[in-house]
């Protein structure tokens, strides 16, 4: 048990997030405000409209999800079930419910703490780059401000969840027994009755034969099969067809200036002398005065800068560090700091500078002038990215000509390969499901299959559709030849039957056999014809199969010696004698520990999952159109 909860420990902790949290990605929190009600609603939760369009996307969603993970192992027809749709509804709801309440609690994110995240997770304030940051959000898709609402919603939910988890904990009784029965040892003696000893005993005559081979009709078909031709049409071939000149690069390096250029960046330091909201005239007065007088001491000791901010500043969040407020980037501090920092040189000190936060003394520390990389530098990398524009262009252009060849002259596939400059491909034994054996290979694709094997395609032999594949990518195909489904016949898979009954009869021998000496043993109490004595436990196995030691270690061993039989299967019957149930000499201190602290984590979740059944019920989720075929509109009371 606590072998799983160890290996799957992370995957423990993420569950909830996995259903309820990722970011949001079926729908945000800012969009749950703004729906509005239409006739293709499904649902409703907390007052507001589910529609079916949003519910599509989730399902697309989930399924491109699944098809990234599984790879050539995809089969779509697994998802198609009303399972997997309710599954997808349930999650939509449950996170539409923890959305609805971070918005009732009034949960927020103040800009500076989102903004300290963002720079935590994007390389620390001292290596913090906002154009590297807004390059490495634009290769995702995404813009700063997307990226700024979807952090923040996460870190609402974050508070939810942390203030529900937290009241999980795991008490020491429970921990403790948990513990000594992970850890329990067991002496047990293994009595094996092998296949393979009864298999004299078995006789298959053909009547036995015949009714296997009918009962198991589908384990002898053939599936139906076809030798294909198919074409490619990808962005690599309408890129193979563009080229970009020196002259073009450089007018877009021209043009382009501030997309070569590292922007000047500047580390800051301050001194505060703080000022409450509302001060009378005097307190402002004397905070001025203060700040006056550290401006004239700096201007003697600018090197003690760091020295008298440790000593004088009010600022707790800089002051131990010397007033360091690390690489300043826009709209980070308030304007009228931030822009004293910018008029500033390396080391020099400002005049005392007012803010609705009280007086600072400013000084820059580190000061790196913008840097633009020189044509050169970046020159491959520019014609590589004017390539990619007219590539694009040109494949908008190539994909419609490619759609219309293979439709207007669905005889051949040599006419678009011809106009297009492409390579008619082949393969054989083609079916119309999912092989693994194919892998990647263009025509191993869901959809295509479904269009290549449509009856039209079968029997005219024409060329399918284009058909979108992965992005940027159509694939057009046609069938030469074509098996039908069939069944093998008797004659061929006699054999394979025969040796599949004789196990099988075998087992069945070993079976009773096995429970014959298991009811004998259990009236005796005998040891005889067991073999040596194995000292196991749930992480020991001592080379006992693992089915064997499930029912060894679940076994009732409130009286001794206790037994068990267990049919394992492809081996045979086992009788297991359990002679004595001890617990090791010493438990591990850290491991019970670390099984604690899982146990609380466990708890944790199951506390998070009951509180977000609560909120499904606070919200009154109306079900509009079930999954399921229904008549009658369901409400969560």
């Amino acid at each position: 048990m606590f072998e799983f909860i160890r290996t799957h420990q992370r995957l423990m902790q993420i569950l909830l997030a996995i259903v309820i949290v990722p970011s949001f990605a079926f729908v945000g929190i800012g969009s749950y405000k703004s729906f509005g009600d239409d006739a293709g609603t499904i649902a409703k939760i907390d007052g507001k409209p589910l529609t079916q369009q949003e519910f599509d996307n989730a399902v697309r969603n989930k399924l491109d999800t699944y098809r990234q993970r599984l790879g050539a192992q995809f089969d779509q027809k697994m998802f198609d079930t009303p399972e997997f749709k309710q599954t997808v509804l349930d999650e939509l709801i449950a996170q539409r419910a923890v959305a609805a309440e971070v918005i009732h609690s009034n949960l927020s994110v103040p800009d500076a703490q989102l903004q300290k995240t963002i720079i935590e997770q994007f390389g620390g304030a001292a290596n913090f780059n906002k154009e590297t940051y807004i390059q490495m959000l634009a290769a995702q898709g995404m813009k700063p401000t997307d990226y700024d609402a979807r952090l923040r919603r996460d870190m609402q939910l974050q508070q939810l969840a942390s203030a529900v988890e937290g009241t999980g904990f795991a008490p020491r009784t429970v921990a403790k027994s948990l513990s000594d029965i992970a850890a329990q040892e067991r002496e047990v003696q293994e009595l094996l009755l092998p296949v393979a000893d009864f298999v004299p005993q078995v006789k298959v005559t053909d009547e036995m034969v015949k009714a296997f081979y009918e009962k198991n009709a589908k384990q002898f078909e053939v599936p139906e099969q076809a030798k294909i031709e198919y074409v490619v049409f990808n962005a690599d071939a309408a890129q193979s067809q563009v080229s970009v000149t020196d002259t073009e690069v450089s007018d877009y390096y021209t043009k382009n200036s501030a997309q070569f250029t590292t922007p000047e960046t500047r580390r800051a330091s301050h001194i505060l002398i703080a000022v409450k909201k509302g001060a009378s005239a005097a307190d402002t007065a004397a905070a001025k005065a203060k700040a006056d007088a550290i401006l004239a001491e700096l201007r003697k000791t600018p090197a003690d800068f760091a020295k008298i901010a440790k000593a004088k500043s009010e600022d707790p969040g800089s002051a131990e560090q010397g007033g360091d407020l690390g690489v300043i980037e826009k709209g980070l501090l308030v304007a009228p700091v931030e822009n004293a920092i910018n008029k500033l040189k390396q080391g020099e000190i400002s005049d005392v500078v007012q803010s609705e936060f009280g007086f600072h003394v400013l000084t820059v520390t580190e000061l790196k002038a913008a840097v633009v990389k020189p044509l050169d530098a970046v020159k491959t990398d520019v014609a590589d990215l004017l390539k990619k524009q007219k590539a694009a262009k040109k494949y908008s252009e190539m994909a419609e000509a490619f759609t219309n060849t293979v439709y207007e002259q669905s005889d051949s596939l040599k006419p678009v390969a011809d106009k297009l400059g492409l390579k008619i491909e082949s393969a054989a034994n083609v079916s119309r499901t999912l092989s693994p054996m194919a892998g990647p290979a263009p025509y191993n694709n869901a959809k295509f299959l479904a269009a290549l094997f449509s009856n039209d395609s079968i029997s005219s032999k024409r060329n399918t559709e284009a058909v979108e594949t992965a992005p940027s990518t159509l694939v057009a195909g046609r069938i030469v030849e074509f098996k039908p489904a069939s069944k093998r016949p008797l004659a061929e898979v006699d054999a394979a039957i025969r040796q599949r009954v004789t196990m099988e009869e075998a087992a069945k021998l070993a079976a009773k056999s096995g429970e014959e000496k298991l009811a004998a043993f259990k009236k005796s109490g005998e040891a005889t014809g067991f073999g040596a004595a194995k000292v196991v436990s749930r992480a020991k196995a001592e080379g006992i199969n693992g089915l064997a030691m499930q029912s060894i270690m679940k076994a009732d061993t409130s009286k001794l010696p206790a037994y068990v039989g267990v049919d394992v299967p492809g081996m045979g019957y086992g009788v297991y004698r359990i002679g004595k149930v001890q617990q090791p000499a010493q438990l591990n201190e850290e491991q019970r520990k670390s099984e604690a602290e899982q146990i609380g984590n466990i708890i944790a979740q199951q506390e998070m999952a009951q509180y977000v059944e609560l909120l499904k019920q606070k919200a009154k989720v109306k079900i509009l159109k079930p999954i399921a075929s229904a008549t009658t509109v369901t409400e969560v009371k």
